[in-house]
Protein backbone atom coordinates (compact mmCIF):
# COMPACT_ATOMS: atom_id res chain seq x y z
CA UNK A 1 0.00 0.00 0.00
CA UNK A 2 1.37 3.41 -1.01
CA UNK A 3 0.19 6.91 -0.21
CA UNK A 4 0.87 9.76 -2.65
CA UNK A 5 -0.19 13.39 -2.61
CA UNK A 6 -2.56 14.40 -5.43
CA UNK A 7 -2.35 17.54 -7.52
CA UNK A 8 -5.13 19.10 -5.48
CA UNK A 9 -4.30 20.72 -2.16
CA UNK A 10 -4.73 18.34 0.74
CA UNK A 11 -5.60 15.37 -1.49
CA UNK A 12 -4.18 11.93 -0.95
CA UNK A 13 -4.08 8.96 -3.30
CA UNK A 14 -3.77 5.47 -1.94
CA UNK A 15 -2.47 2.71 -4.21
CA UNK A 16 -2.97 -0.93 -3.37
CA UNK A 17 -0.17 -3.32 -4.21
CA UNK A 18 -0.59 -6.36 -6.55
CA UNK A 19 -1.33 -8.69 -3.62
CA UNK A 20 -3.72 -6.29 -1.90
CA UNK A 21 -7.32 -6.54 -3.01
CA UNK A 22 -8.88 -4.29 -0.36
CA UNK A 23 -8.14 -2.10 2.64
CA UNK A 24 -7.25 -3.99 5.82
CA UNK A 25 -10.08 -4.46 8.31
CA UNK A 26 -9.90 -2.83 11.72
CA UNK A 27 -9.07 -6.15 13.41
CA UNK A 28 -6.07 -6.61 11.12
CA UNK A 29 -4.86 -3.09 11.81
CA UNK A 30 -5.35 -3.54 15.58
CA UNK A 31 -3.37 -6.80 15.44
CA UNK A 32 -0.41 -4.84 14.07
CA UNK A 33 -0.69 -2.05 16.68
CA UNK A 34 1.35 -2.33 19.89
CA UNK A 35 -0.64 -3.46 22.94
CA UNK A 36 -2.11 -0.73 25.12
CA UNK A 37 -0.74 -0.30 28.61
CA UNK A 38 -3.73 -0.43 30.95
CA UNK A 39 -3.72 0.05 34.69
CA UNK A 40 -6.92 -0.33 36.66
CA UNK A 41 -5.65 -0.64 40.23
CA UNK A 42 -2.50 0.77 41.83
CA UNK A 43 -1.25 0.03 45.35
CA UNK A 44 0.94 2.57 47.15
CA UNK A 45 2.52 1.31 50.39
CA UNK A 46 3.46 4.15 52.76
CA UNK A 47 5.42 4.32 56.00
CA UNK A 48 5.05 8.12 56.46
CA UNK A 49 8.69 8.79 55.57
CA UNK A 50 9.54 11.54 53.07
CA UNK A 51 10.56 8.90 50.57
CA UNK A 52 7.23 7.06 50.78
CA UNK A 53 5.39 10.38 50.41
CA UNK A 54 7.40 10.93 47.25
CA UNK A 55 6.37 7.52 45.91
CA UNK A 56 2.74 8.39 46.73
CA UNK A 57 3.00 11.39 44.39
CA UNK A 58 4.22 9.06 41.64
CA UNK A 59 1.31 6.70 42.35
CA UNK A 60 -1.20 9.57 42.25
CA UNK A 61 0.21 10.79 38.91
CA UNK A 62 0.03 7.28 37.42
CA UNK A 63 -3.52 6.79 38.74
CA UNK A 64 -4.65 10.09 37.27
CA UNK A 65 -3.01 9.47 33.89
CA UNK A 66 -4.44 5.95 33.51
CA UNK A 67 -7.75 6.55 35.28
CA UNK A 68 -6.79 3.86 37.79
CA UNK A 69 -8.09 3.27 41.29
CA UNK A 70 -5.45 4.13 43.92
CA UNK A 71 -5.16 2.37 47.26
CA UNK A 72 -2.76 3.47 50.01
CA UNK A 73 -1.64 0.82 52.47
CA UNK A 74 0.14 1.17 55.78
CA UNK A 75 1.35 -1.93 57.61
CA UNK A 76 1.79 -1.64 61.35
CA UNK A 77 4.52 -3.99 62.52
CA UNK A 78 3.83 -5.82 65.75
CA UNK A 79 6.34 -5.04 68.46
CA UNK A 80 6.38 -6.16 72.09
CA UNK A 81 4.66 -3.57 74.31
CA UNK A 82 6.88 -1.03 76.04
CA UNK A 83 5.58 0.22 79.42
CA UNK A 84 6.69 3.83 78.88
CA UNK A 85 4.71 3.98 75.62
CA UNK A 86 1.53 2.45 77.03
CA UNK A 87 -0.34 5.77 76.75
CA UNK A 88 0.41 6.14 73.03
CA UNK A 89 -2.07 4.45 70.69
CA UNK A 90 -0.04 3.62 67.57
CA UNK A 91 -3.11 2.40 65.67
CA UNK A 92 -5.08 5.63 66.11
CA UNK A 93 -2.00 7.71 65.33
CA UNK A 94 -1.26 5.69 62.16
CA UNK A 95 -4.91 5.86 61.03
CA UNK A 96 -4.91 9.63 61.39
CA UNK A 97 -1.65 10.04 59.47
CA UNK A 98 -2.84 7.64 56.75
CA UNK A 99 -6.05 9.65 56.38
CA UNK A 100 -4.03 12.88 56.15
CA UNK A 101 -1.95 11.36 53.32
CA UNK A 102 -5.10 10.24 51.51
CA UNK A 103 -6.56 13.73 51.78
CA UNK A 104 -3.29 15.29 50.57
CA UNK A 105 -3.73 13.66 47.15
CA UNK A 106 -7.54 13.90 46.97
CA UNK A 107 -7.27 16.93 44.67
CA UNK A 108 -5.30 14.79 42.19
CA UNK A 109 -7.11 11.46 42.34
CA UNK A 110 -9.61 9.81 44.67
CA UNK A 111 -8.00 7.12 46.79
CA UNK A 112 -8.85 4.68 49.52
CA UNK A 113 -6.64 3.84 52.47
CA UNK A 114 -6.22 0.50 54.22
CA UNK A 115 -4.24 -0.43 57.28
CA UNK A 116 -2.93 -3.86 58.15
CA UNK A 117 -0.88 -5.38 60.89
CA UNK A 118 2.02 -7.78 60.37
CA UNK A 119 5.22 -8.13 58.37
CA UNK A 120 5.15 -5.23 55.83
CA UNK A 121 6.28 -7.06 52.70
CA UNK A 122 3.95 -10.01 53.36
CA UNK A 123 0.94 -7.77 53.96
CA UNK A 124 1.70 -5.64 50.88
CA UNK A 125 1.90 -8.75 48.69
CA UNK A 126 -1.24 -10.22 50.29
CA UNK A 127 -3.17 -6.97 49.75
CA UNK A 128 -2.00 -6.76 46.13
CA UNK A 129 -3.28 -10.27 45.50
CA UNK A 130 -6.60 -9.79 47.33
CA UNK A 131 -7.31 -6.43 45.66
CA UNK A 132 -6.18 -7.64 42.21
CA UNK A 133 -3.63 -4.84 41.91
CA UNK A 134 -2.04 -4.16 38.51
CA UNK A 135 0.95 -2.15 39.77
CA UNK A 136 2.64 -1.51 43.12
CA UNK A 137 4.50 1.80 43.46
CA UNK A 138 6.66 1.94 46.56
CA UNK A 139 9.68 3.69 47.99
CA UNK A 140 13.07 2.37 48.94
CA UNK A 141 15.24 4.06 51.51
CA UNK A 142 18.41 2.85 49.83
CA UNK A 143 19.97 1.38 52.95
CA UNK A 144 23.11 -0.64 52.48
CA UNK A 145 25.56 -2.63 54.53
CA UNK A 146 24.76 -3.27 58.17
CA UNK A 147 21.52 -1.20 58.19
CA UNK A 148 20.13 -3.27 55.33
CA UNK A 149 21.17 -6.51 56.98
CA UNK A 150 19.64 -5.46 60.31
CA UNK A 151 16.43 -3.88 58.99
CA UNK A 152 15.99 -5.80 55.75
CA UNK A 153 14.61 -4.32 52.58
CA UNK A 154 10.85 -4.33 52.31
CA UNK A 155 11.04 -3.00 48.75
CA UNK A 156 13.42 -5.77 47.68
CA UNK A 157 11.18 -8.46 49.18
CA UNK A 158 8.09 -7.00 47.50
CA UNK A 159 9.88 -6.90 44.13
CA UNK A 160 10.96 -10.53 44.53
CA UNK A 161 7.61 -11.93 45.63
CA UNK A 162 4.85 -9.72 44.20
CA UNK A 163 2.54 -11.21 41.59
CA UNK A 164 2.38 -7.94 39.64
CA UNK A 165 4.85 -5.33 38.36
CA UNK A 166 6.51 -3.09 40.96
CA UNK A 167 7.83 0.43 40.42
CA UNK A 168 10.43 1.36 43.02
CA UNK A 169 10.94 5.06 43.71
CA UNK A 170 14.33 5.94 45.12
CA UNK A 171 14.93 8.82 47.48
CA UNK A 172 17.42 10.61 45.21
CA UNK A 173 16.82 10.06 41.53
CA UNK A 174 15.95 11.77 38.29
CA UNK A 175 12.40 13.08 38.64
CA UNK A 176 9.82 12.52 35.95
CA UNK A 177 6.68 13.59 37.82
CA UNK A 178 6.15 17.33 37.64
CA UNK A 179 5.65 18.96 41.05
CA UNK A 180 2.47 20.80 40.02
CA UNK A 181 0.92 17.55 38.71
CA UNK A 182 1.25 15.83 42.06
Amino acid sequence: MKFKPTGKTGGLLMELGPRESQLPFNSEVEALAPPRFMLKKILSPVDFSLCSKKSLHYAAAFAKQFGAQLTLIFVLQSYPPVLELAEIDPIAEARAELEDLRKSIAHIVPAEAVMRRGEPYREIIRAASELQIDLIILATHGRSGFARMLLGSTAEKVVRHAGCPVLVVRENEHEFVAQNAA
